[in-house]
């Protein structure tokens, strides 16, 4: 069963984001279950804004950091509240407070994601208080719109807190579910390079395998975080200990996954009359259906069974091989052949650790099961990960000071227009900025249509259905579904959100009279987003390529001499050596996603995206191949060329250094177009005797060779990157290969 039939499932659906509708369904449904029965409906708007800031401010966490972090949260909320109610209708005080909120309330970010949400949700709270104080009942006093809000994001408070008690660990099972639905996909993409078909473009395929490892690389991390978050520094139980397992096992495939062992268009020439490769094609697509299988029974909750369909595809492999062996009479047919022999030998070890995921807790026999806490250690360290950030460089300042400036022009076209219900404006605004550019221009798109389609959805329910009970219903069917969609469906998601203020506000008024500026307000609100985006410090992705690949190929480095040391004395699959492999491959990563930004701009701000793709290209491959070498650790202390090879690896690291250095100082160096040649040199010094006699020397002396043709192309790119030029006519060809999203 795929994932896209799974999601149909009306149980998965509700469950999705770790039971986050299902719990707003509940928020929302007794909220207004209790006004219709008490006969107050005017709280029903306070209250139910209240539900959806609190819901907005939500992350995964355990029932203990879920209490402190809705500590936090209602400690915002309460002092943005009551300022806002303190300032409503002094224009100029109102609007200074609000752009210094907005402005520190962006930075919190920096700390974590916990607080990321809970400082952008704060926001939301003060323009949906903003609104309950324009809608307030006559007679009533401002601090009881206050009250109400506040009580409203209380009470889903509780229920989230007493959710994350009653279901520790289905975040963590859905989380787990989604990593190996994206392995599934990556292997099964990686298959497509084991076709011996001429005249391939590789480089196109190598672009798509990077972005879909990014996809990969973030859902390990989010599954990582979930765990530690219930487990941290303790021994786990129940069910979590069997995730952690199957956790550390993603982990293993993705390396295994992602690792190249030769350059694929020479072993489709060389074996093109031959069925080594489609039989490794059939491996890995048996493979990718094993991940895919495993997802179901994580979501179902039932044990993993292998099959012995991949034992025998690599039986049949090992047999093709052997056969080829016969037949091959050139030293580089041999190599070639000594190259998938290595792959046969990886794909076995794949398939050794998915057939692990049947008795998970197995793992617990790792001498290490650490994971990395990446949050603050201390209020100081808190403060440090702000100061930091705190520079006109970093993409958070520019994104807090946009956000800010937009605001302040969002109320001023407000007060000239009609400053009688006008803050739809700023909350437009609010939702519609994001810290990049082509995310504002999709967000802005889809928040005007998804608003249109909302209004007419509305019109056409207040018209059919008049009776408030069937409007109220239609209200909280609308809020769930906006927090089941808002990820993946955000155009639905703001129409679903649209429906709802007006269903809520006919509740006390007519919300037919909110139909058309509320439309209006949304087109002026993304308007002004998208202008702050390109006239207030903007940040193109250009910019932030040095640093990202500095960044990427340092990391790079740092995953080459853990591996070194690793053949020195034996594979160990340790913190530090998982830490640098993570840290590696999160760069890696960081750089796919900041050049297929930079594929979203303006085409005047990236003059030289084309060497930019090339070098994410490259990079990625010689991060498969510096994988390889991960794949395969032994000791090879005991081998007669042992030093040359550690020489060898050194000389690669070092290089990369060289390289990362090039772009922190925006210059290139001569020394930086012969990148490769220091690892060349030390191979030089491997006896061939000793390759034939040892495999693990022949295996490493094939991946350092690959590894040093990646880093003379590397270096070209560098020179090619930091000298002034011309547009690159380049990357428009490169641009169509990979399409403009977000990998």
């Amino acid at each position: 069963m795929t994932d896209s039939v799974l999601a149909l499932s009306p149980r998965r659906w509700l469950f999705a984001a770790g039971g986050q509708p299902l719990r707003v369904l509940l928020a929302l449904g007794s909220a207004m279950a209790l006004c219709v029965g008490t006969g107050h409906m005017h709280a029903l708007i306070p209250a139910a804004l209240g539900i959806i800031a609190s819901a907005l401010a939500e992350t995964d966490d355990s029932w203990q950091g879920r209490w402190r972090a809705q500590a936090v949260t209602l400690g915002c909320f309460a002092l943005m509240a009551f300022a806002v109610e303190a300032l409503f209708g002094r224009p100029v005080l109102f609007i200074a407070g609000l752009a210094i909120a907005a402005f520190a309330l962006t930075m919190l970010g920096a700390i974590e994601a916990r607080f990321k949400a809970i400082g952008h949700a704060t926001l939301i709270l003060a323009m949906y208080a903003t609104l309950s104080l324009d809608h307030a009942a006559g007679g009533q006093p401002r601090w009881h719109e206050v009250a109400l809000l506040l009580s409203g994001a209380a009470w889903y408070g509780a229920w989230s807190v007493g959710w994350a008690a009653l279901f520790p660990a289905e975040p963590v099972q859905a989380l787990l579910v989604k990593l190996f639905h994206s392995l599934a996909d990556y292997v099964g993409f990686k298959a497509s390079l084991f076709e011996p078909v001429r005249g391939v473009d590789i480089e196109r395929k190598r672009l798509s395998l990077a972005q879909l490892n990014t996809s990969v690389v973030g859902a390990l991390n989010a599954a990582k975080e979930s765990i530690f978050r219930r487990v941290g520094p303790r021994t786990p139980t129940g069910r979590i200990t069997r995730y952690r397992g199957l956790y550390l096992i993603a982990q293993d495939v993705h390396e295994r996954a992602s690792s190249s062992h030769d350059d694929y268009n020479a072993l489709a020439d060389a074996f093109f009359h031959s069925d080594v490769l489609y039989r490794c094609q059939r491996v890995l697509a048996l493979q990718a259906d094993a991940c895919r299988r495993l997802a179901l029974s994580i979501a179902r909750r039932e044990p993993f069974v292998a099959g012995g369909a991949t034992v025998q595809a690599l039986s049949d492999l090992r047999s093709a091989i052997a056969h080829e062996r016969t037949r091959a009479d050139t030293p580089q047919r041999l190599a070639l052949l000594a190259s998938v022999e290595a792959l046969a030998r990886n794909l076995g070890q794949l398939d050794g650790q998915l057939a692990g995921a049947s008795q998970p807790a197995a793992q617990a026999g790792r001498t290490d099961m650490d994971l990395y806490d990446r949050s603050p250690r201390s209020g100081r360290d808190a403060v440090e990960r702000v100061r930091r950030q705190l520079a006109p460089r970093s993409p958070l300042f520019r994104h807090a000071v946009r956000l800010a400036v937009a605001l302040v022009a969002g109320y001023g076209v407000m007060l000239l227009i009609h400053p009688v219900q006008g803050y739809w404006i700023l909350l437009t605004t609010l939702f519609v900025i994001q810290p990049t550019y082509g995310d504002t221009m999709a967000r802005m798109a889809e928040r005007v249509a998804g608003t249109a389609l909302g209004v007419v959805l509305g019109w056409a329910v207040l018209t059919l259905f008049p009776q408030p009970w069937l409007q109220s219903l239609v209200a909280v069917a609308a809020g769930v579904f906006f927090f089941g969609a808002r990820a993946r469906r955000y155009l639905l998601a703001t129409a679903a959100v649209t429906l709802l203020v007006l269903m809520f506000f006919n509740q006390v008024g007519d919300g037919g009279l909110l139909l058309w500026p509320r439309l209006i307000d949304t087109a002026i609100g993304s308007a002004l987003a998208g202008l702050a985006m390109v006239l207030v410090l903007p940040h193109w992705a250009a910019r932030r390529i040095n640093e990202l690949a500095a960044a990427a190929l340092q990391t790079h480095a740092a995953y080459l001499r853990q591996i070194e040391a690793q053949y020195r004395s034996g594979a160990r699959d340790d913190l530090a050596y998982r830490l640098a492999r993570r840290n590696a491959h999160n760069a890696d990563a960081a750089l796919s996603t900041a050049v297929s930004d930079m594929f979203r701009e303006p085409g005047v701000v990236r003059p030289h995206a084309g060497v930019a793709l090339r070098f994410l290209i490259r990079s990625h491959t010689l991060l498969s191949y510096v994988s390889a070498l991960g794949a395969h650790r032994t000791v090879l202390a005991q081998a007669r060329s042992a030093e040359a090879l550690f020489d060898s690896i050194e000389g690669a690291a070092a290089a990369l250094d060289a390289l990362a250095q090039a772009f922190l100082r925006g210059t290139p160096d001569v020394a930086d177009l012969a990148a490769g040649h220091p690892v060349r040199e030390a191979l030089t010094r491997v006896g061939q005797a000793d390759a034939d006699t040892q495999e693990a020397v022949g295996l490493v002396r094939t991946q350092l060779g690959l590894i040093a043709l990646q880093l003379d192309a590397l270096g070209t790119h560098t020179a090619e990157w930091l000298r002034a030029g011309t547009p690159d006519a380049a990357a428009a060809p490169l641009a169509a290969q990979g399409g403009t999203g977000a990998p």
